[in-house]
């Protein structure tokens, strides 16, 4: 099985924030760097040519002063102010008239720029002078690639500490987690009503909070069940399993004729077909439980399969002295032994319970829908005449091994509680819910069915 490796929240956002400010800053440096290289590349050429204007008209008014003499004269005083430059001047028929030294600096350097003008005098022959300015540029070359190295180290301090305030703050802000995470280890079967909580609860993480600690009610209401469902059950089976016990230590105590023994062996027999029964039963429902649904076929109906669990249940009726009728009717895709089974359960349940020489009444009638998303319904309901079951016990009244008043069940040997809740089973297997009202001397338990 592959291990899915973990990661930091806050090292990613560190990283990708730090990245996308050396992006944008990188961006905004190329560019800034591009418009200075452009303003220092005009500011050159204005440079070049507003010297060469300059030099233009001092050779042009000492040629018109003293002609070429004093032109040259002019160019070797001037030639000292002339640092990290070179100017060529040409007669007009192309001889040379004068040249700067050749500068080691200026031969070596691969900055240089270059401008040939037209000096325009009448005082020379040819009316004119040519000239040549070379200029080297290195020192604003190297301001330039200071300028980018500021600029780089600059975005590049700049996206450190945009990861290093990051990483603090986002820790900072996952501190709530980390609490949550505190109180999540001190959660235990124990401990199942503790619940999260945060001081400052962000937006973020209320509904995070708010659906968890929902599950945990849900939790502990289960877990809280399935204790009290795991010592009914061992109560259910400590009388059957006592029974077992004393009645063989009493059968092995002494010798017994084979008449006694078989008394023995047919009470026991009762007592391991009750746990049979009991063990059958439980694992219906937790199959029930597991969300298996019932195997619908053709529509049928209703009404003929509860006069079958009638015909079943002719004696038990007729011994409690009590009539029985079948309203209403309806055609229903269901499972039939699933159905008939839940009807068996509530006849059995009301002819313990009703009043003698009374009528019981299976009613089948559709219901409509509570609302537009949900299915219509059809009702059964088993009425019986007696004492009423109280009001606070019906909400329970189909919980695994809950009888609302075992002194009114004579024989609650032959019960072990887990009728209704195999009817409520039954129900959900159907898409359908458990109805129980009891006012007036009259009780109806019963369940519903989804038509589809």
């Amino acid at each position: 099985m592959d291990t899915l490796c973990s990661h930091s929240i806050s090292g990613r956002l560190s990283k990708k924030l730090a990245l996308f400010t050396i992006a944008v800053l990188g961006l905004l440096s190329i560019t800034s760097w591009m418009a200075v290289e452009m303003l220092i590349t005009e500011r050159k050429q204005e440079e070049l040519l507003t010297r060469c204007e300059l030099v233009s008209d001092i050779l042009a008014l000492e040629a018109r002063s003293g002609g070429e003499a004093a032109v040259v004269a002019r160019l070797r005083s001037d030639a000292p102010m002339r640092a990290h430059t070179r100017l060529e001047v040409w007669r007009a028929d192309g001889q040379p008239l004068y040249a700067d030294t050749a500068s080691s600096v200026l031969q070596q350097s691969s900055h240089v720029r270059t401008h040939d003008f037209v000096v325009k005098t009448d005082a020379v022959p040819g009316g004119e002078l040519r000239a040549r300015w070379t200029m080297d540029y290195t020192r604003d070359a190297r301001m330039g690639k200071r300028w980018a190295l500021a600029l780089t180290l600059i975005t590049l301090a700049a996206g450190g500490l945009v990861a290093l305030g990051t990483g603090w703050h986002v820790r900072r802000q996952l501190q709530p987690l980390r609490s949550l995470a505190v109180q999540t280890r001190g959660i235990s079967p124990q401990h199942l009503h503790q619940r999260l909580s945060l001081e400052d609860p962000a937006e973020e993480l209320r509904p995070w909070v708010d659906q968890f600690n929902a599950l945990m009610g849900r939790l502990e209401q289960s877990y809280a069940q399935l204790e009290g469902f795991n010592a009914d059950v061992a109560h259910e089976l400590r009388t059957p399993l006592a029974n077992l016990i004393g009645q063989t230590e009493v059968a092995l105590s002494r010798e017994r004729s084979v008449e006694s023994l078989r008394d023995t062996l047919v009470s026991n027999l009762e007592e391991m077909q009750r746990l049979s029964a009991m063990v059958n039963d439980m694992l219906f429902l937790s199959h029930a439980d597991r969300g298996a649904v019932a195997r619908r076929g053709q529509p049928v109906s209703l009404a003929s399969l509860a006069q079958q669990v009638v015909e079943f249940h002719e004696a038990p009726l007729e011994e409690a002295g009590l009539q029985l009728r079948v309203e209403g009717d309806a055609l229903l895709p269901v499972d039939e032994s699933l159905f008939k089974r839940a009807v068996s359960n509530l006849l059995g349940n009301a002819t313990r319970f009703a009043r003698r020489g009374s009528t019981v009444v299976i009613g089948i009638r559709a219901e409509a829908a509570a609302s537009a998303d949900a299915a219509d319904q059809v009702q059964v309901l088993v009425q019986n005449e007696g004492e009423a079951i109280d009001a606070g016990a019906l909400p329970r009244l189909f919980d695994r091994f809950f009888r609302a008043d075992t002194s009114r069940c004579c024989d609650e040997g032959q019960h072990h509680g887990l009728g209704l809740a195999i009817v409520a089973a039954i129900a959900r297997m159907h898409a359908g819910r458990t109805v129980a009202e009891s006012s007036a001397g009259i009780t109806r338990v019963g369940f519903t069915l989804a038509t589809g």
